[in-house]
């Protein structure tokens, strides 16, 4: 997708450095996660709220548990959860958004329709309507976020094939008699897909913000499975972030950093391939 001079015009950028340098440490820490970390789950009531040491780098929480061990198999639940909802944002907003640009009339304002009725539910409600219908799992919330971000996509590719499908070398080739499935896909996605993969790395984002604020809700990933959601609401007690305030603060900078570093990213992305 990137041609050399975008590829070298996006590695010079320090948003984007910074960006992939995060993002590179968070998939090496949840992937080494058996290497560098500890059971998540061992309950140890003779080490609680721990400070910071040497035996718990990040501390404990208000159930002995270590909270490096939490806070690195944590961020397999918020990477996994937000490139695999992604993904189906992008399937069902990039297939929707193709097929209503392309052909219009009423298929275009079904999908749109159908779009606009997405988008007019405050998304924090919708996602824990959806949720709340089902029982939690891995599944539930990775489809929940991916369905309910599908409709900014559809619109976004949407608006871009109006524009791509109207252009002398479309009209061309289907004056040629190409169908319409090759025209779509190899003619006119591969002119739409910039400002997908940008909104994609911003996607990622957002749904890491998503996963969390449900796990924070206790309706996102079910326990015991560490969630640096459920890891902030265990330690929102008052009392106890006076006491152990790592509890909370750890997890929430770790989520902080994730945004960051794909929003950084998907800037520099943007700059890249204006």
């Amino acid at each position: 997708m990137l041609d050399p001079a975008q590829r070298k015009r996006l590695l010079s950028d320090k948003r984007a450095r910074f960006g992939i340098g995060v993002i590179v440490i968070m998939a090496l820490a949840a992937i080494l996660a058996p290497l560098i970390a500890h059971d998540p789950l061992k309950i140890d009531l003779s080490q609680l709220l721990q400070k910071p040491s040497g035996a718990h780098w990040l501390g404990t929480d208000v159930q002995g548990r270590d909270m490096w061990s939490r806070l690195v198999y944590g961020a397999r639940v918020s990477l996994t959860v937000g490139f695999i909802s992604q993904g189906i944002a992008l399937g069902l907003g990039v297939t929707l958004g193709l097929i209503a640009g392309f052909y219009g009339g009423w298929v275009d304002e079904v999908v749109m329709r159908l779009a606009d009725v997405t988008l007019a539910f405050p998304t924090l409600l919708l996602l824990i309507a959806m949720v709340a219908a089902f029982q939690p799992s891995m599944v539930v919330v990775y489809a929940t976020i991916g369905v309910v971000g599908w409709a900014g996509m559809a619109r976004l590719v949407r608006g871009q094939v109006l524009v791509v499908r109207n252009l002398e070398y479309v009209q061309a080739i289907r004056a040629l008699g190409a169908g319409d499935v090759r025209v779509m896909l190899q003619h006119v996605l591969p002119n739409v897909i910039a400002p997908v993969v940008i909104a994609a790395t911003l996607g990622v984002a957002g749904a890491i913000m998503a996963e969390a604020a449900l796990s924070f809700l206790g309706l996102g990933v079910p326990p015991p499975t560490p969630s640096w959601g459920s890891m902030i609401a265990d330690g929102r007690d008052l009392d106890q972030l006076r006491r152990a305030p790592w509890t909370s603060v750890i997890p929430g900078l770790a989520i902080g950093m994730a945004v960051l570093g794909f929003n950084l990213l998907g800037d520099a992305l943007r700059d890249a391939l204006d």
